[in-house]
Parts: C-alpha cells; sequence; structure tokens
C-alpha cells in the first residue's frame, strides 16, 4: 500500500516538472486541478517583424522566405494545451481546440 503512494508521489513529481518546463516555455495555467491532475495552459501568438524578415528575403534572393513562411504558421496563433495523468501514472500532452 505504501510502495503505491510512492509510486503516486513519483507520478506526481513528474506532472508538476512538466508543467514547469510548459510555464518557461511561456505557457501560462488557465486551469488546473489537483484531485484529478490535470492543467489547461495556453500561450499567446508571437508578433513577427515582418519588414525584417521581407528584407531578409530579399537578401537571400527568396530563400528565407521558407523560414518566414514556416514562422507564420508555428507563431501566428494562439496554443492551448492539456497536461495530465492518465490511469497509469503516465504524464501526457494534447492539443485544445482554441476559439
Amino acid at each position: 500500500m505504501e510502495s503505491y503512494h510512492l509510486i503516486h508521489e513519483k507520478n506526481l513529481d513528474r506532472f508538476h516538472k512538466m508543467l514547469l518546463a510548459k510555464k518557461r516555455n511561456g505557457f501560462v495555467i488557465i486551469e488546473q486541478n489537483e484531485k484529478l491532475p490535470y492543467a489547461v495552459l495556453s500561450k499567446e501568438k508571437t508578433e513577427i517583424n515582418h519588414p525584417f524578415h521581407l528584407f531578409l528575403t530579399v537578401i537571400t534572393l527568396g530563400l528565407w522566405s521558407i523560414i518566414w513562411i514556416y514562422l507564420i504558421v508555428s507563431l501566428a496563433r494562439k496554443k492551448d494545451i492539456l497536461v495530465a495523468l492518465d490511469e497509469d501514472g503516465n504524464v501526457f500532452e494534447e492539443k485544445c481546440f482554441s476559439k
């Protein structure tokens, strides 16, 4: 019985470490529940300096446009994720739908 409690504590510790790592990457906790360990985190979209990227695209004869398009697709929208523990004690992350 006591070993199950230690495993549970270890899983909770991994869950909290993952939350801290996400917070360091710019995510903010919107909702959290400790009884059923889960948290919903959100990261606002990042502003892109378009004149700078246009300059780099012109200087590199269009090669920089690949990176510029990637940045527009990956950084220009809000990200919501769910971090939780499953029944087996594994930490997992899933994308949430944003409005």
